[in-house]
């Protein structure tokens, strides 16, 4: 039972070091990776530390996502906002499964390309503009991995996949009714609907929901 209350407040640490251990192998195989499983890895790592960014240091996205995002979410008309379970539940599927797996299958262009139009066009979106707007804030949780990490690794892949004509207009049809669909399963069934009323007893701890800095950025947008 200890370990399993550990895993659902630490699992962003944990994939820190996932992380880690990713940069060491990407690394000592650099000259055996192609180029478009380099930047599929560095994708994957750039998810983990969005994932930590969120949920660890600074923290405060489950206080975004639970006001901001779905303040309304309601299963049998009660509500039953995100907690740690159905977060890391999530989260865990999207970093090892939707960015994990197409590294090992780069030459599967849409499969690739589904991950990183999600940094480019959701992650942007979601974390740099639209929070940031309804903070009235030039920073929010996750915004440092998708400016430094999810935007220029994109615009890199997308760049190399047209320079070498890898990629046709089957492959982005695929790519983005995959990422529709991968987001839908995941942040919507998976994340609301199968664990996010069944495990309200799983709540955020305070210090998740209510970070000191973003206290302030909340109090201030109110006015």
């Amino acid at each position: 039972m200890g370990l399993i209350k550990f895993l659902r407040r630490r699992w962003s640490t944990i994939g820190l070091f996932s992380a880690g251990i990713t940069g060491v192998y990407l690394i000592l195989a650099w000259n055996e990776l192609v180029f478009l499983q380099k930047l599929l890895l560095l994708n994957f790592i750039a998810v983990l530390i969005h994932q930590f960014e969120e949920y660890t240091w600074p923290g405060g996205f489950p206080a975004v996502a639970n006001l901001l995002f779905i303040p309304s979410l309601k299963l049998n008309g009660v509500m039953v906002p995100l907690n740690q379970i159905s977060s890391m539940a999530a989260n865990l599927v999207f970093a090892y499964g939707f960015y994990l797996v197409p590294v090992f299958f780069p030459k599967i262009i849409w499969l690739g390309l589904a991950p990183v139009l999600v940094g480019l066009t959701m992650q942007f979106i979601g974390h740099v503009i639209y929070v940031n707007i309804k903070l009235r804030s030039f920073y929010s949780p996750g915004v440092f991995a998708t400016i430094f990490g999810h935007v220029p690794i994109g615009v890199i892949y997308i760049h190399h996949i047209l320079a070498n004509d890898m990629v046709g207009l089957g492959d982005w049809l695929l790519a983005v009714a995959y990422m529709i669909v991968s987001l839908f399963l995941i942040f919507y069934l998976i994340e609301q609907k199968l664990l996010g009323g069944k495990h309200e007893y799983y709540p955020f701890d305070r210090d998740q929901m209510e970070p000191g800095y973003l206290v302030k950025k909340f109090e201030r947008a109110k006015r």
